[in-house]
């Protein structure tokens, strides 16, 4: 399996990030530890998740997600064959990024995880009623103490990403080394307009969370019938436009051509876009993540990609 670096630092990691929101949501504890098994299996080495997960289920208070990782860490003796993520500030338990949650919230989540350190520790969204002086300081912290190895942005927009890298160089703090954005077949603006020319200037690794807009582009979600009683249906209706089922045909297209899937395909198309490191995809059985991981093994051609391009253009 061909790795790629995150950021400058010397971690390694397959390009397809697994997304641990499913643990102890729509995939139960064996359930999880199976799908864990043959994601490692796959020659697959990096996990993202957060204490926040799952904690929008009823009777769930979050961590869930963390607990069923660490339970599998110490049942398969697996853990040095992961680069893990996890993520802090929106736990409602433990909020934001002031140095005291920091400090908290860390030893919450390796308690949970069951490990003494986290490989990529992620601001989970932007918390701009704290300084960003004060965020990274914490987090320079955590990394001294062994307990953290890379810091990593998720829900920035680009002007505060720029900022705290600048931060960071001027006052020998710890930089964000990957960002975690929306970025899909589907959701290109925001992404391509923002945060790309950032990422590329300052050499930042991006793994892209709804890689397959909450499974839209898989495409078993064909019509608002399709989505009534599912899990994610809520998600997915803003996608049953024009342009969504457009994206839809022309997925259906580069899939027949490859004999492959449609999320196949939308991941493949993230992987070989410039830039993007690995993108997170979330699989409730061992039989969904075989689509998954097929996409580190296929090259699209180039008349896949433009077809695939121009199906999701925007309008510059």
């Amino acid at each position: 399996m061909q790795t790629r670096n995150v950021g400058i630092s010397d971690l390694k990691v397959a390009p397809l990030v697994f997304g641990g929101n499913v643990f102890g949501w729509t995939a139960d504890e064996r359930t999880s530890f199976s799908i864990l098994d043959a994601f490692v299996d796959h020659g697959l080495n990096f996990i993202d998740t957060a204490d926040v997960y799952s904690a929008w289920v009823e009777g769930h208070q979050g961590g869930e997600s963390e607990t069923i990782i660490g339970k599998w860490f110490k049942e398969s003796g697996k853990r040095r064959k992961i680069v893990l993520a996890t993520k802090v500030g929106k736990l409602s338990t433990r909020p934001g990024l002031t140095a005291a949650n920091i400090a908290a919230a860390v030893d919450d989540s390796l308690r949970r995880l069951k490990t003494d350190y986290i490989d990529v520790y992620f601001s989970h969204h932007d918390d701009e009623a704290t300084s960003l002086d004060e965020t990274l300081n914490a987090y320079q912290k955590l990394i001294q103490a062994g307990k953290v190895r890379v810091i990593g942005a998720s829900n920035y927009t680009g002007e505060r990403l720029e900022e705290a890298l600048k931060i960071a160089k001027d006052s020998g703090l710890p930089s964000y080394q990957i960002l975690q954005p929306e970025y899909n077949l589907y959701d290109r603006e925001a992404y391509e307009t923002a945060l790309e020319p950032v990422v590329e200037k300052h050499k930042v690794a991006v793994v892209p969370y709804y890689a397959l807009a909450s499974g839209f582009l898989s495409g078993k979600y064909r019509s608002k019938a399709d989505t009534q009683n599912k899990a994610r249906g809520s998600r997915v209706e803003k996608y049953l436009d024009a342009r969504g089922l457009k994206i839809l045909d022309a997925l259906d297209e580069v899939a027949k051509r490859n004999d492959t899937t449609p999320a196949t395909i939308a991941l493949a198309w993230l992987i070989a876009r410039p830039g993007i490191t690995a993108p997170i995809a979330s699989a409730t059985s061992v039989a969904q993540l075989e689509s998954l991981a097929a996409a580190t093994r296929l090259v699209l051609s180039s008349e896949d990609v433009r077809l695939l391009d121009e199906a999701s253009a925007w309008q510059k």
